[in-house]
């Protein structure tokens, strides 16, 4: 499945994308927001993960225009921002779900499945035709017990087929579908892959060719045998075998590690522009614009990049940073005084040994779709004439009767059961 990260900070753009190569996921990136508006409508995303602080066109703006425009693929913001306004700001522009960094990268990858999930028109996690099988958990595929080992691009195109099986796709909606934006293959390449898939599939001992070639059209799914035996084993029995070409987890942590060395880099700069703004010439002083706006993107970058690596306590300290630079164009003795004692803070921050950092959880490690704060929102200045439905499960009265008051309000119709 094909997603669109849109974040300005590049070792959180990398580390995010790492984290869902690794699960199978082609990611596009883009720092800037109006280059991101401009991707989603020369692609078709499964997902777009954006950032709320961004060049070009802010996150807020760019969810705004996205479902101006009726896109419906499910948009998770990730931000620093962590009010209860701003997280409501971001659902009502059409946002489905908000997390604040520092996040657990183990949770933000359950969240994009949990996304996902509800995006599907399948409500079962494996997909089949005949004895073949394609665990969207695990990303495994088997053709009656025999493991088959495919190639990214291979499984891309397969997803696609099982996904839509009465559709037929020509190949440059395959290319748009399975291949990166920053990839420029030609079609042939296309017929390349799908000629790897059915030796694939013909060598696990397939013999009805799954994919059909529509002359002059493209290619689409054959319809499904009812039933396939082979060796008197009935095809639909179940399949647990793994999928080849993983990412190891030894590989994501050697990533991780080899970024975070790379971030380490920049922290020199970062606090020598924090050390000039809280310097004792500053108090007093009006800020000078230019410098105070750097200040506030370096503190900004240094919360969500720690917290994201595990240093949460020096993410706090960034974010006390940021906030008093936003709040204030003039800073007092005791503001100056405050900066640079955090600053030395988050100095021994960066030198102390991290907590050893996770790869993303296995498959079986997933999010329900209940947990977190999701909301999918429609605004309207009048009661919409089929009123939107509540049922709310909670032996708490009183919260209960809080949410039943807020949501009429609203024009939700609420029923409370305890």
């Amino acid at each position: 499945m094909k997603i669109l990260l849109v974040e300005d900070d590049e070792s959180t753009a990398t580390l995010i994308s790492k984290a869902l190569t690794a699960h199978h996921y082609l990611v596009n990136t883009t720092e800037n927001g109006q280059t991101g508006l401009e991707l989603t409508k020369a692609y078709n995303y499964d997902l777009i993960l954006l950032d709320l602080m961004l060049p070009g066109l802010d996150g807020v703006s760019l969810c705004r225009k996205l479902r101006s425009q009726g896109a419906q693929m499910p948009i998770l913001m990730l931000t620093s921002k962590n009010s209860s306004s701003d997280r409501v700001k971001g659902l009502e522009a059409g946002a489905d779900d908000y997390v604040v960094k520092p996040f657990d990268l183990s949770e933000l990858v359950a969240r994009v499945r949990a996304l996902l999930r509800r995006k599907s028109t399948s409500l079962n996690s494996v997909l089949s035709w005949g004895g073949l099988h394609l665990d969207l958990s695990s990303r495994d595929v088997t053709y009656n017990q025999v493991t088959v080992h495919l190639t990214p691009k291979e499984y891309g195109l397969l997803e696609l087929f099982l996904r839509n099986p009465r559709r037929t796709f020509d190949r440059s909606a395959l290319l748009d579908s399975v291949w990166d934006a920053d990839e420029f293959p030609g079609e042939r390449a296309v017929t390349t892959q799908i000629k790897g898939l059915r030796q694939k599939l013909k060598a696990a001992g397939m013999q009805i060719d799954c994919l059909e070639t529509v002359y002059g059209l493209g290619y689409r799914l054959k319809p499904e045998p009812k039933i396939e035996v082979i060796d008197g084993e009935d095809s639909e029995s179940p399949q647990h075998l793994g999928l080849g070409q993983k990412v190891t987890e030894a590989e994501v942590a050697n990533a991780i590690e080899s970024l975070w060395h790379k971030l380490a880099e920049t922290f020199t700069d970062a606090f020598q522009l924090l050390e000039e703004l809280s310097s004792p010439a500053s108090v007093g002083t009006s800020l000078n614009p230019l410098l105070r706006q750097q200040g506030i993107l370096v503190a900004h970058r240094l919360a969500g990049n720690l917290g994201s690596f595990g240093l949460p306590r020096g993410s706090d300290l960034a974010r006390q940073i940021e906030q008093t630079l936003q709040a204030k164009t003039r800073l007092s003795q005791r503001d100056v005084q405050q900066i640079s004692t955090w600053v030395q803070a988050l100095k021994e921050v960066v030198l102390q040994p991290r907590r050893q950092f996770t790869t993303p959880p296995s498959a079986n490690a997933e999010l329900n779709d209940s947990d977190g704060l999701t909301a999918r929102t429609n605004r309207k200045q009048a009661p919409p004439a089929k009123p939107i439905r509540l049922l709310l499960v909670d032996d708490d009265v009183l919260i209960g009767e809080q949410i039943q008051s807020v949501a009429q309000s609203e024009h939700f119709q609420v029923t409370v059961a305890t």
